[in-house]
């Protein structure tokens, strides 16, 4: 047990900064005192998490947001279409090339404090320059000002400082521009108007690990079978995998290609796959070779000139390391092949940051990227790849554009960093950037029109979905909505950042909004949001989009929620959706509408439809009327389509969420709630992950077993007869629902008959 509750404590903390780490020290504490009631014991086990904690407070510090988007611009530079260079198409900001660093210190005894850099750069102690640039230096006791100026045009300014006490972390205070000046004595002004940010940082934390060389990890895998096609091999790895294709004991004089599918088809289409290596070899002895880029395939097809031979190929798979937290299994077998399958979407996706796919773009778009943000929390957990993703696609002022050029995107940033409060209350992060959140909507609100909506201006992409015949023209309903939510995200950010003035004005900006929208697009006899306005005259025709949004936004009463269901959502008549990115947020509000039962049976066919064609990750898109090679075409090109898209991953949050039902009711799982829904399934059970912890919940027809690692929550379950629990009290809701309390670290059994 003890070991347990240290591992908890300290096991996954190598990012947290030093004050998390203290904190996280005294609730130990607690623990230990009231387990062992021991002085000695205490002592003991203080002496050996001081050396623990010590160790890890050192870290690789940087500007705040600069390592995100210095990394974002090399990951997405890295794309090739048959071998051609294909950079994205949209700004791409820099890194600030020179950083001051200081932090204040009140040391009781003179310390050494070992000092490592990445850039040019000086040392100062007081205000007063050492000479040269020291790897090692002296402080002496009492209190000091330790600062570092860096200079680096390649790679992000970092440092990494280490003593007994003096290290580096998030409590530094960087700056891109310190604006001091002196005076004709030489006197320095002691003031300035610099904003100081605390230190940005990641997972870098010991001297060697320099963020300049950061990569993803690796293992080798080997084909599950090969066939040899006369001067060509075929390589069948099993299913969608991503890394360096390695050629073994390669010899002789001539070419080699190498030709990537995610299908058979694709990598035999020499002529059209989309990716490729070519080799021009030269080698007397048989040498091993690893291609520089990394790809993603299911098949490859190496070609070889007759002078050329090579042993065997194989395969490193390139992956970011992180923890499935998050599970989910239940009595429906498919069901649980297409969480697998999700899960390991997911996990190709999750990379230096949340990608939309691994074979085509390997870009960092918004959209995809705010459907991953959810399913991290229901899986992973992984609060740095939801910061760094965030950062990277923010970039730096001014701005320009909207995110991706797309301005739906813009809108799902805001709620991104919406979300992340809620799921993590990380209170930090919304201080730091909230400037940069101010910018970014004051350009938005910029581009409304007279009427003060959102209409696509020059250089503006209104994407909303994949959807042929979709109109994009005039105010759209969809972009109205996804605007008012981003002011209500803003409004409380504003409120974190202490900035009372514009909670105000953002709040009052989305009250107006609102209002406009259904006074603009709500139909009484269609019993739905229209889809758009042209000319100030709203249009007839009715889309999913903007009315499954609403749902659940909570924006629409009860008639007109049911209203919504029942005309647009259950409605075969309105257009249907064929991407999985737009069937995510269906099913989220067909869900949020009760309807598990239907969801459930959606679930199973479309995603089960695509495992019935073979599929081993999920796609960018499926219509299940498409039938053979026609399923891997897309964007006019006969393999355009992804078979591994994030977006394909939604059942890990459909099911966490809306099945085991767990969400958080106030920022971080301070108050949450449990509210299983089986939806036609006989059992299920799963954990979902919170900031300290995980709940688990295992729920059948008759039975309730739920625990939390934190907060208070509330167990909300639908019950056919009176449910019995042994020392709680359950309290009736009404229509059969009921309410019961949770504490912290306990564990819950429920008697009940399922409706």
């Amino acid at each position: 047990m003890l070991v347990n509750t240290i591992g908890y404590f300290f096991g996954s903390q190598r990012r947290d900064s030093l004050q998390h780490s203290l904190r996280r020290t005294l609730q130990l504490l607690s623990i230990l005192f009231c387990a062992f009631k021991r002085p000695l014991v205490i002592i003991l086990l203080l002496t050996a998490l001081s050396v623990e904690v010590k160790a890890q407070q050192a870290t690789w510090i940087w500007y705040p947001g600069d390592f995100e988007v210095w990394l974002g611009n090399k990951m997405q530079n890295r794309r090739t279409e048959r071998t051609v260079f294909l950079p994205p198409f949209w700004k791409l900001d820099n890194h600030y090339v020179l950083i001051d660093f200081h932090r204040d210190y009140d040391l009781a005894a003179a310390e050494e404090v070992d000092i490592f850099v990445e850039g040019r750069y000086n040392i100062k102690l007081d205000g007063k320059g050492i000479e040269g640039t020291p790897s090692r230096i002296t402080i002496p006791a009492g209190k000091h000002k330790l600062s570092l100026k860096v200079f680096n045009q390649s790679s992000v300014p970092a440092i990494y400082v280490k003593g007994k006490t003096v290290i580096s972390d998030s409590s530094w205070l960087l700056t891109y521009e310190d604006k001091e000046w002196i005076d004709e004595t030489g006197k320095a002004s002691d003031q300035s108007g610099t904003t100081w940010l605390n230190a940005g940082f990641w997972n870098f934390n010991s001297p060697g690990e320099l963020p300049s060389k950061v990569s993803l990890a690796v293992k080798p895998q080997s084909a599950v079978s090969t066939a040899k096609l006369n001067n060509s091999l075929v390589l069948d790895f099993g299913k969608e995998t991503f890394g360096f294709i390695k050629l073994h004991g390669l010899k002789g004089k001539g070419n080699v290609g190498i030709y990537y599918g995610e299908s058979k088809e694709e990598a035999l289409a020499t002529k059209t796959c989309e990716t490729l290596d070519r080799l021009q070899v030269n080698l007397s002895q048989g040498t091993d070779s690893v291609m520089e880029l990394s790809k993603a395939f299911r098949y490859v097809n190496v070609q070889l000139d007759g002078g050329v031979s090579l042993d065997s190929v194989s395969m490193l798979y390139e992956y970011l390391p992180v923890e499935d937290r998050g599970s989910f299994r239940c009595s429906d077998e498919q069901v649980n092949k297409i969480y697998d399958v999700a899960k390991y979407t997911f996990h190709l996706n999750t990379r230096e940051f949340f990608i939309d796919g691994i074979k085509r773009d390997r870009w960092i778009w918004s959209g995809d990227a705010y459907q991953s943000y959810l399913m991290n929390y229901y899986l992973f957990f992984d609060s740095p790849s939801v910061t760094r993703t965030l950062l990277a696609l923010r970039g730096k002022d001014p701005v320009t554009s909207h995110i991706n050029t797309i301005m739906d995107y813009s809108f799902y940033w805001f709620l991104g960093i919406y979300d992340y409060y809620q799921y993590t209350g990380d209170k930090n992060f919304i201080k730091q950037f909230y400037p940069r959140m101010q910018s970014l909507m004051e350009y938005c609100l910029s581009r409304r029109n007279k009427n003060g909506m959102m209409e696509g201006l020059a250089g503006d992409w209104v994407f909303i979905d994949w959807a042929e015949g979709l109109s994009k023209k005039g105010e759209v309903s969809f972009e109205q909505l996804l605007l008012c939510r981003s002011l209500e995200a803003m409004a409380i950010s504003a409120g974190v950042a202490n900035d009372a003035a514009g909670a105000t004005r953002y709040q009052q900006l989305a009250t107006d909004l609102k209002s406009k929208i259904f006074a603009a697009y709500w139909n009484e006899s269609k019993q739905a949001l229209v889809h758009s306005r042209v000319d100030g005259k709203p249009t007839e025709n009715v889309t999913r989009y903007a009315n499954m949004f609403a749902i659940f936004f909570n924006y629409l009463n009860d008639a007109q929620k049911l209203g919504v269901k029942q005309n647009v959502l259950l409605n075969d008549k309105v257009q249907k959706i064929t991407t999985p990115y737009m069937r995510f947020y269906e099913l989220e509000a067909l869900c949020a509408m009760g309807e598990q039962p239907y969801v459930l049976k959606e679930m199973k066919d479309y995603w089960g439809g695509m495992l019935n064609l073979g599929a081993t990750s999920f796609w960018e898109e499926y219509n299940p009327s498409k039938k053979g090679a026609e399923h891997y075409a897309m964007y006019g090109r006969e393999f355009g389509k992804s078979l591994c898209h994030a977006w394909g991953a939604s059942p890990i949050y459909l099911l966490g969420k809306y099945y085991l039902g767990v969400k958080p009711t106030a920022p971080g799982y301070e108050t949450y709630v449990v509210e299983p829904a089986l939806g036609g399934l006989q059992w299920m059970r799963g954990t979902v992950p919170t900031p300290n912890g995980e709940i688990s919940l295992d729920c059948t027809t008759k039975q309730i077993k739920v625990k939390g690692a934190e907060g208070n929550g509330t167990l909300r379950f639908k019950s056919k007869t009176k449910p019995v629990s042994k020392g709680s009290v359950i309290t009736a809701k009404g229509n059969g629902v009921y309410e019961m309390t949770m504490e912290k670290g306990k564990e819950y059994t429920v008697s009940y008959s399922a409706l």
